[in-house]
């Protein structure tokens, strides 16, 4: 992962990740969703929007959603802070220009005054955009079959 250095990303912490059986391709969008957590832990918005689809929405643990700029609005003020996040045990698909990163989320924040340690399993989805994989919403299995 020499082209993709987690050291400019303290935050994030990959953990049980076999980089050695991953192609070149697949370390560049494990590396945009450490980004992506490194951005959410430095409540960099002006990142994120550059990482994430403007239709995206964001669901949470508790079933609300919300639009892009809803989540954003919550990190910018504080409602949501994330201090540190794992991605444990990644597991990443490229077909073309749609990908997806499984993994658990091992969160350390506040989310709306709920101070703790999370651990979440779920996918994110990526799309290559003019050469850049941005975060969207779930798209055709098919597509990362």
């Amino acid at each position: 992962m020499a082209k993709y250095d987690l050291s400019d990303l303290p935050n994030v912490q990959l953990i049980n990740a076999d980089l050695g059986s991953m192609s070149d391709e697949q370390l560049e969008v494990l590396y945009q969703q450490a980004k992506y957590c490194q951005a959410m832990t430095d409540a960099d918005t002006d990142t994120l929007r550059q990482l994430v689809s403007e239709d995206t929405t964001f669901t949470h643990m508790s079933g609300r959603q919300q639009t892009r700029e809803e989540y954003f609005a919550d990190i910018e003020n504080g409602e949501l802070q994330y201090f540190t996040i794992g991605i444990d045990s990644p597991t990443v698909t490229v077909n073309g220009d749609a990908a997806s990163v499984t993994f658990t989320s091992v969160l350390n924040a506040n989310a709306y005054g709920a101070r703790g340690t999370y651990r979440m399993g779920g996918t994110h989805y990526w799309e290559k955009r003019d050469g850049e994989w941005i975060a969207v919403n779930k798209q055709d299995k098919e597509e990362l079959s």
